[in-house]
């Protein structure tokens, strides 16, 4: 038996009635009493020696945070690779300097990955190629991934090691790009293309990947996040990346209530979930975790990047009347293999980007519930960048969930406006206010490690919509900072079919917790991205504390 009493604490319950109390007690891990005193009184107090008492001694206790789409184990496997980040690193000449000096400290052969470059950002205004990496690393294959993770640039020795040759054709969706002199440049664009790469790059053995998650699940519970969804299990290494998630939370690595979006073809036949109902894959995924790890969705593809150019527009981009973006599946195709994931039990959890692809995905949730209704299916949109108004209005008539990549609007929203999308279209990108007023179902998501990991910088990015710059792009599409709260929280909990055990504050429900040194239901909308996390608790356990400032309320 475990017994946490919480006091002396501002209780934010996110209940309907956004109930305020004080103190609570969770009894092996649930929610069992919540009292609006400071304390509760020695009768109340169970007399056991297993009882916690935390003091927190006026700070704010919330849900602890939900996030419904990042990608830990990539988060978790590139925190070893070479940074090439902007504004780290200025130029390519900056990058050459990172990949030179890893190379220098590896042997003849062996492998130099980076991630997180940005053409946009860099002086060059172009991506890295396969003659910058040779200069680099002549001895070593290298591959470093863009930052939107849709692109990516390698050497010679690698595009060797890949059988990447001047004979290849560009798959559908995806292309490699050739010099003036039409010798491939090494930059190859979009996930059909990079397929053809990952098959050869570094497989880290099964302890590195515990230790890679667990070093991920780290950063993620100092943000406050106690359930979590990777939104992208088996994007590079197939069915190795689910085992590496069953592992590290069967070594206790990874404390956080886990669920996986399994990426499409490990659904499919001959593949290794061939034939599985949604049903049976989650139940071997908690048989084989000891319910500690969930089924989330099925996950498909059906655009790209919008900084990359290749999200499906239905106007052309801003920079480039010719380019529109393409979609990435047959409309036909792509509609009967979803209705064979619904007629399977699926969720299905769809990337789209632009407006032309978030189109093409409502007409095959369309089409497949009107072929096979279902009542309460949660089908979902990610990221949902230029959703229209007809499109917001589709999703409300056919009961689908958006996930908003709102920290586009900070880290993107300048080059959104100058070059990607042009003012208009910028100023609507996450249209979250109309989203509420449509009472669409929706959360937000940073997309880690596409943007850093931080819940309440996403809930100061939805409520004050400022721009890197400092500018504010779409005024009309904030909103208020309960309401962000709550997409952050409960609104997660819904969108996981969690909303009789999560979400909430309330008996009952599981203990999951973060503590936070100021209330951001009052504090300046400008500092909600600042305020200080102090502990996260998750099951009635605490997790995370900040050592250096752990319940020092003032």
């Amino acid at each position: 038996m475990s017994i946490l009493i919480i006091k002396n604490a501002n209780i934010i319950t996110l209940d309907q009635q956004n109930t305020k109390a004080k103190s609570l007690l969770v009894r092996n891990g649930i929610i069992e009493k919540i009292w609006d005193k400071t304390e509760p009184d020695r009768s109340e107090i169970p007399n056991s020696p297993d009882v916690e008492i935390k003091d927190l001694k006026g700070a704010t206790l919330l849900p602890g945070f939900i996030d419904t789409h990042s990608h830990l184990l990539m988060y978790g496997q590139m925190l070893n690779y070479v940074d090439c980040r902007s504004p780290r690193n200025k130029n390519i000449e900056d990058i050459k300097r990172e990949i030179a000096e890893r190379a220098g400290k590896a042997k003849p052969g062996e492998w130099v990955m980076g991630w997180g470059y940005d053409d946009t950002l860099l002086e060059d205004k172009r991506h890295p190629d396969r003659f910058d990496l040779d200069q680099a690393a002549p001895n070593n294959p290298v591959f470093i991934r863009h930052i939107s993770g849709h692109f990516g640039a390698a050497n010679s020795k690698a595009l060797e090691l890949a059988g990447i040759d001047e004979s290849i054709s560009n798959p559908h969706g995806g292309y490699f790009t050739r010099d003036k002199n039409g010798r491939l440049d090494g930059v190859i664009h979009e996930i059909p293309a990079l397929e053809f790469i990952f098959p050869v790059l570094p497989s880290p053995s099964s302890d590195e990947q515990i230790k890679n998650i667990e070093n991920a699940a780290k950063v993620y519970l100092s943000q406050g996040i106690t359930t979590c969804t990777d939104a992208g299990v088996g994007l590079d290494r197939g069915i190795e990346e689910l085992n590496a998630h069953i592992a590290a939370i069967n070594s206790g690595k990874n404390p956080m209530n886990m669920r996986l979006m399994i990426l499409h073809h490990l659904l499919r036949e001959g593949s290794a979930f061939s034939g599985y109902t949604a049903d049976q894959l989650d139940l071997e995924l908690k048989r084989r975790t000891k319910n500690r790890v969930s089924l989330d969705s099925a996950k498909l593809f059906q655009d790209g990047s919008i900084q990359g150019l290749t999200g499906a527009l239905r106007e052309p981009y801003h920079c480039d009347e010719s380019v529109y973006g393409e979609l990435l599946h047959d409309q036909n195709k792509f509609a009967e293999e979803m209705l064979d994931l619904h007629n399977r039990g699926f969720r299905i959890a769809i990337h789209g980007n632009g407006d032309l692809a978030i189109g093409s995905i409502l007409e095959a949730f369309d089409y497949i519930l009107s072929k096979s209704p279902m009542e309460d299916h949660r089908h979902r949109i990610e990221h949902v960048q230029t959703a229209g108004s007809d499109d917001l209005d589709a999703m409300q008539r056919l009961g689908v969930a958006a996930s908003f990549f709102i920290n586009h609007v900070y880290f993107w929203g300048d080059r959104h406006r100058r070059i990607f999308l042009g003012e208009k279209r910028a100023a609507r990108i996450n249209p979250l206010a109309d989203a509420v007023d449509r009472n669409l179902l929706f959360t937000l998501h940073s997309d880690c490690p596409i943007t850093p990991i931080s819940p309440l910088f996403s809930i100061w990015a939805a409520v004050n919509r400022i721009t890197l710059e400092g500018d504010v792009l779409g005024d009309d599409q904030k909103i208020d900072v309960l309401e962000a709260l709550k997409a952050m929280t409960s609104y997660g909990a819904d969108l996981n079919f969690e909303e009789d055990s999560a979400g909430t504050i309330e008996e009952g429900k599981r203990g999951d917790f973060v503590v936070l040194d100021a209330d951001p239901l009052t504090c300046p909308a400008m500092e909600l991205k600042d305020i200080p996390i102090l502990a996260t608790i998750i099951s009635g356990k605490v997790v995370w504390e900040n050592t250096e400032k752990a319940y020092t309320h003032s």
